[in-house]
């Protein structure tokens, strides 16, 4: 199906798109976080680089990208129509993402980045978030055991 909208318009409304509290992921990790009973995470925080969640206390940035958005192969999803401008948007995120992880760990800060696919599946690795957060924190406090119903 062609597209109603010029070019031009095109790429203006596109400009205007702003992401914030995706559903899809974001609400699905904090579902994760909530059912292993992992605390001390804030959202919206105030912080250049946008993380989608952090520890502020230890230092660490959660990022949830979209599989398409930030280029993960998981369904080989592209574009026919305008695909080198869809290539280069998706390869300035990645370049993006590379230089805000970068970002954070020059202050410090530990990054972890899950993929869309995974959260949605069910297969993210949470010991990779438990992992740093024992590390960061050895003595507890950030993880309490999963309730049982």
């Amino acid at each position: 199906m062609a597209d109603t909208f010029s070019k031009e318009e095109r790429s203006a409304i596109m400009r205007k798109v702003k992401s914030k509290a995706n559903k899809s992921t974001e609400q699905k990790l904090i579902d994760i976080f909530k059912a292993n009973g992992i605390t001390g995470w804030r959202r919206n925080y105030n912080v250049k680089g946008k993380p989608d969640f952090v520890f502020p206390k230890l230092k660490i940035a959660v990022f949830t990208d979209g599989c398409f958005w930030h280029g993960h192969h998981c369904r080989n999803i592209t574009p026919k129509q305008n695909a080198e401008y869809w290539n280069n948007k998706r390869q300035r995120n990645i370049n993006r993402d590379k230089a805000v992880t970068q970002l954070f760990e020059q202050r410090g800060w530990t990054v972890l980045r899950f993929w869309e696919c995974d959260i949605k599946r069910g297969t993210l690795d949470l010991n990779r978030l438990t992992g740093q957060l024992t590390k960061a924190h050895p003595l507890g406090g950030h993880t309490n055991p999963p309730h049982k119903s």
